[in-house]
């Protein structure tokens, strides 16, 4: 019983922290990507 709810508990931290990579990954491309259009902006 008590194996089974460590294993729970670890894959739902693992599931938790991918999320959270994954999320933190899309933002940084998008602060990449506005970066880029302000750069394009200010040299036309």
């Amino acid at each position: 019983m008590i194996r089974t709810l460590g294993l729970v508990f670890v894959l739902v931290t693992i599931a938790i922290g991918l999320s959270s990579c994954t999320n933190t990954v899309r933002g940084v491309g998008t602060d990449i990507e506005k970066v880029g259009q302000e750069i394009q902006r200010s040299t036309k």
